[in-house]
Order: structure tokens, then sequence, then C-alpha cells
């Protein structure tokens, strides 16, 4: 007999389905917490593309026995929004969506163990302009890991900055050595002297620690298997003749000049706006744009704000 918890998931299973067909909706994306009845679900969705979405493994390997289309998320304490944004970009990198797609989304908004809200997402909403030439593309230049990883840090610094200020920063990737070629010290490197496996981006230590000296001036320069090879470089390469969009600054032209006289793939963040750019060939061949940044506390001093309710307290005394 079917819990009350599938009953209510299947219900939304086909308000999704009709929500689908009205909207002439691409695609329906699941994010899953617990593996469902999937052959259930398969027959509830059969008339347009599923893909699910999970950090359980249970559920990943399920699906794949299922043959239904799986993003593995690697954020599983992160808020709903930025799960389902990994969800629409790897769905994207993967071709699993086309960029422009309209997406209904269900997922867990309200309580964490329950199903219980659907959306309608339009990539372009959520992924910011698209380019015709998308990650999967570029991976003749650099591999589709490594510029993933790379994307997604950059993307977290454009949406995060570091300790409540916003960070502009550039990853060149792959040709590394003719990028250090034409490149020169901005100032401390502060990965020279680590081995490559204490410098790859790959493990997340090291990517928290990219997090904190991002904010010191100049590149990193990556090479293609993922190991920071340079930080707080200044790129000096050769003049070149470039078409840019009015109001991108020099950062974004010397990640376009790198990339145009190299066969490196510049992955720019704007300082201004957290909006990631990807330049291949002196060209902005891929854009995202940052999601609605983290709301930031500030240090609350409970021992003042005790003495100011106690003044307070007193003050009301003295008026009465």
């Amino acid at each position: 007999m079917a819990s009350s918890l599938d009953k209510a998931f299947f219900s939304l299973v086909d308000s999704a389905n009709r929500l689908a067909k009205a909207t002439e909706a691409d695609a329906v994306l699941l994010l899953l917490e617990r593996k469902p009845d999937i052959a259930r679900l398969k027959k509830k969705i059969s008339q347009t593309d599923l893909v699910v979405a999970t950090h359980v493994e249970e559920v990943v390997q399920a699906m794949l026995e299922a043959q239904i289309p799986v993003i593995e998320l690697d954020i599983p304490e992160a808020s709903v929004q930025d799960r389902l944004t990994q969800a629409v970009l790897e769905s994207v990198a993967d071709e699993y969506l086309r960029p422009g797609s309209t997406v209904v989304a269900i997922y867990n908004s309200f309580d964490a163990d329950t199903i219980d809200t659907i959306s309608v997402v339009k990539l372009t909403e959520r992924l910011g302009k698209l380019t015709a030439r998308d990650l999967k593309k570029l991976e003749t230049k650099v591999p589709l890991d490594t510029l993933k990883i790379v994307v997604d840090l950059s993307v977290e610094i454009g949406r995060d900055g570091r300790e409540g200020k916003a960070v502009g920063t550039m990853f060149v990737v792959g040709d590394h050595r003719k990028v250090m070629e034409q490149s020169r010290a901005a100032g401390f490197d502060a990965v020279k002297g680590y081995s490559a496996d204490e410098r790859s981006l790959f493990d997340a230590r090291v990517r928290e620690g990219i997090k904190e000296i991002a904010q010191l001036d100049g590149m990193f320069v990556v090479s293609a298997n993922g190991s920071v090879v340079s930080s707080a470089r200044i790129i000096d390469t050769s003049p070149v003749e470039l078409t840019m969009t009015t109001g991108l600054g020099s950062r974004h032209f010397a990640g376009a000049a790198i990339s145009k006289n190299t066969k490196a793939i510049a992955v720019v963040v704007s300082q201004s706006s957290g909006t990631v750019r990807i330049f291949q060939n002196g060209e902005v061949v891929l854009r995202i744009e940052p999601m609605q940044r983290a709301m930031k506390w500030k240090d609350f001093d409970s021992d003042a704000a005790a003495a100011a309710d106690s003044h307070k307290s007193e003050s009301r005394k003295t008026e009465s």
C-alpha cells in the first residue's frame, strides 16, 4: 500500500506533467533525496523528457539502471536554489537539456523531507545568455571535467565574493606553457612550491584556498588536468584586434587576448556584477549570470545588545 508521502509525491508529478503539457515544456526535472517507485514514475512521465538530480548514491544508481538521465549533485547542504542551479547547469553541459529550454522542476522548498514545490524554469533566466556553443563543444581544448570545475568555482566566486565583498578574477585554462610565456608575475605566487596534487582544483581544500587568494591582483594559470600552475599573473601578450561588448573592462580584454593568442580558455569573473564569461579564440562563448547572493548576517554583539535593552528598560521606567 502506498504511503501518504508517495501519494503526495505522485500527485505533484501528475500536476507537473499537466503543467509541462500546458507550457510546452521541454522536460521535467526532479530533485530527489530518496528513491521513488521508478516504474510508476516512468509511466507517469512518458510524453516529456525526464531528468533527475540527486546527491544520494542509491538514487543515482537506481536511475542509471532504469536508463533515466541523472545529475549527481555535490552540494547537499546548499540552498534549494543553488542545487537547482547546479542541476540545470550540469544538464546543459551533459546535453540532457538545451540552452533556452523550458523546464518544469519539482523539488522540496519548505520541508526537507517532502517534495512540495513545482516551478516553471526558463533556462535563459536561470543561466543567463548562452551562445550557440556550450561547455561540451569546448572539450576539444580543455577536458570537460576540468572546465566544469573551473566554471563552478568561478560562479561561486562571482555569486558569493569573499567575506561579503565582491571579487573579480580570471582563470586561464589549458596551453599553460604558452600562457606562462605570455604573462608575468604581479606579486607573491601563493601556489609556488606545492606539489601538483596540492594544487589540484579537484580538491575541495584547494578550491577554498583559491577563493581566499582570488582577492589578490592577477590571474590564475590552470593546466588542462586542473592543477593551478601559478597565481597572481599579469597577461603580457601581443596586441590583437578584438570586438568586445561595451562596458567590459581590462580584465575581460586581457582574457580575450590571451585566448586569441594561445589555445587556452579564459574564464573571467566580473567584480561589478559577478557575471562569469568564458573566452575562446578572442570571443565570449558562454556567459553565466550569478544567482542571488546569499544574505550576509552582521555579527551580533550580545553584550552590547543586552546593554541597549537594559537602557531602554530603564528609560521606560523613568518615563513612567
